[in-house]
């Protein structure tokens, strides 16, 4: 069983900085918009696309042990900019839950134990307040909770003029992780975050 893990903030907070410290050759990131990195630093293992059917081919066949997939987030946009001005809005918000679901379950399904694959996400707030993952139609939202499906969502924050990870929710996100895994607030170091949970779990 793979493992399945959600990396979330708003933009600039973080989400592509946290690569930084990863070797040449230690990840395979697919580059969901084709951005560039915020860093010099480049990868051997690069696909680019955001048909998750192709994702999920990738990751059954990548070269090392640890994926990112940056920026998930949009494999929804793209999907809803191509659909919404016209056709059955109903089927268009089903293809979009479905690819989203299908994905992490493919990830936790199909992938071997020792594999990681980080989905990083935009961040929407309630009107209360409240931070989540920034999705597209209510059947993710309410009916499918894709943090639920997870055991780990990191919150990318700027504090104090520093990048960190939150890994554990004040009742206002939806951050966590296992207990004595992580201390509340973590450097934003995609890298050290991948080999605590390897330690973790042996």
């Amino acid at each position: 069983m793979g493992e399945a893990i959600f990396v979330y903030g708003k933009s600039g907070s973080g989400k592509s900085r946290s690569l930084k410290n990863f070797g040449e050759d230690e990840i395979f990131l697919i580059n969901v918009n084709g951005k560039r990195l915020p860093f010099q630093n480049k990868f051997k293992y690069v696909g680019r696309s955001s048909d998750y059917k192709v994702i999920i081919e990738s990751l059954k066949n990548m070269p090392c042990k640890t994926a990112v997939i940056d920026d998930a987030g949009y494999i929804m946009t793209k999907l809803f900019m191509a659909g919404h001005s016209g056709g059955d809005q109903f089927k268009l918000y089903n293809n979009i839950a479905d690819a989203m679901y299908t994905l992490v379950a493919s990830i936790q399904e199909l992938l071997p134990d020792d594999v990681n694959v980080y989905l990083t996400f935009h961040e929407e707030r309630s009107d209360t307040g409240d931070s989540k993952l920034l999705t597209i139609g209510k059947l993710l939202d309410q009916k499918i909770c894709l943090e639920g499906l997870v055991t780990i969502v990191l919150h990318c924050m700027v504090k104090n003029g520093k990048h960190i990870f939150v890994t554990n929710s004040d009742g206002n996100d939806i951050a966590k992780s296992p207990e004595g895994m992580f201390e509340e607030e973590i450097d934003n170091d995609l890298k050290m975050v991948d080999d605590t949970i390897r330690a973790f779990w042996k």
